[in-house]
């Protein structure tokens, strides 16, 4: 996807990779047999994808019609939707969906909140709880410094987005390191362009207190032993400060400007108290670095955030049982 248009890497035509990839689901879908199928999102986005995921979903309905199809949703969705396009979601739900799963707490946010026409959808619809990563049992000291070095995790998920975030902390830690001795571990994301990531390298390279690296499998365990984390506002970054209940400095960034899905959710958490938020227009080393001390020298409040449900995988697996088994039904909202 380039500026809105499908692009392909060939020389085939965008039609031609489209038939293959329609063909190719319907054949997977033959293949496998499935009780369920969940779509991500879709069809509360991804419409641009109607060309292959229409015809498998008839293909669905004609063919196994005993097959459950499922939504699967985030908290947030993120986009305002326009009349026609609401109609296409609600159309859609409603000819082809059997149930929407809603990975929220409803303490946090119900899915009326980010659907304005729920009413219309007529499938049932149930808050699995938040989906989060487990800590692990023990991956021994992360951390090169102990004592009264301040630990600083800073992260930006995939990595596609966030440079900027990466560069300010860069920056301000050089003011911060004449109030607070500290080290930083950032961890810039695996899809990072590689330009850019040499480039934040080059800037930190005179800093000895800051170490970068594209990714880590312990993102987690970083987090549960830092004293401040700073980082974008996604889905599973959001899970991971909810379920450490670290200090938090999050920046609401978002791939366009109709995506404010980060921007939602950065509201919720921080009316909680569970993060501290740097608006974009905000983002500048100086008002960053007096953020962090002033975090680091403060004692950390206990928020809402532990009356939270974290448990919405196996939520999602036990209310999948009984849906498919039809032992009991799930509850609508």
């Amino acid at each position: 996807m380039e500026n809105g248009e499908f692009r392909v890497a060939d020389t085939k035509s965008v039609e031609s990779i489209q038939k293959v990839r329609k063909n190719q689901l319907i054949n997977v879908f033959e293949r496998v047999k499935p009780d369920c199928l969940i779509t991500e999102f879709f069809p509360f986005g991804r419409h641009l994808l109607l060309f292959e995921l229409l015809p498998l979903l008839e293909y669905i309905k004609s063919t196994a019609p005993h097959t459950k199809i499922i939504c699967s949703l985030r908290d947030v969705i993120g986009k305002v939707s326009d009349i026609q396009e609401e109609d296409t979601i609600c159309y859609l739900m409603n000819k082809y969906f059997d149930l929407l799963l809603f990975h929220s707490d409803a303490n946090f946010q119900i899915f009326a909140e980010s659907f304005t026409r729920h009413q219309d959808i007529n499938c049932p619809i149930t808050h699995t709880g938040f989906i989060a990563q487990a800590l692990k049992e023990s991956c021994g000291n992360l951390w090169s410094n102990n004592g009264d070095f301040a630990k600083i995790l800073v992260s930006v998920g995939g990595g596609r987005i966030g440079q900027e975030v990466l560069q300010t902390v860069i920056e301000a830690s050089v003011i911060v390191s004449k109030k607070i001795k500290h080290e930083i571990q950032i961890f810039a994301g695996p899809f990072i362009p590689e330009d850019k990531f040499v480039n934040l390298q080059q800037a930190a390279k005179n800093q000895p207190n800051i170490k970068i690296a594209k990714y880590t499998q312990n993102l987690l365990e970083y987090m549960n032993t830092a004293d401040i984390s700073i980082s974008l506002s996604g889905y599973n970054t959001a899970m991971n400060i909810l379920s450490t209940r670290v200090k938090a400095i999050v920046v609401p960034l978002s791939h366009n400007d109709q995506d404010k899905e980060q921007l939602h959710r950065t509201q919720k958490l921080e009316d909680l108290g569970v993060v501290e938020v740097i608006h974009p227009d905000n983002l500048n080393p100086a008002y960053l670095a007096n953020a962090v001390i002033k975090s680091l020298s403060t004692k950390h409040k206990e928020s809402k955030q532990q009356v939270f449900d974290l448990n919405g995988a196996e939520n999602t697996n036990a209310f999948l049982q009984r849906f498919l088994n039809k032992t009991s039904l799930i509850p609508s909202y």
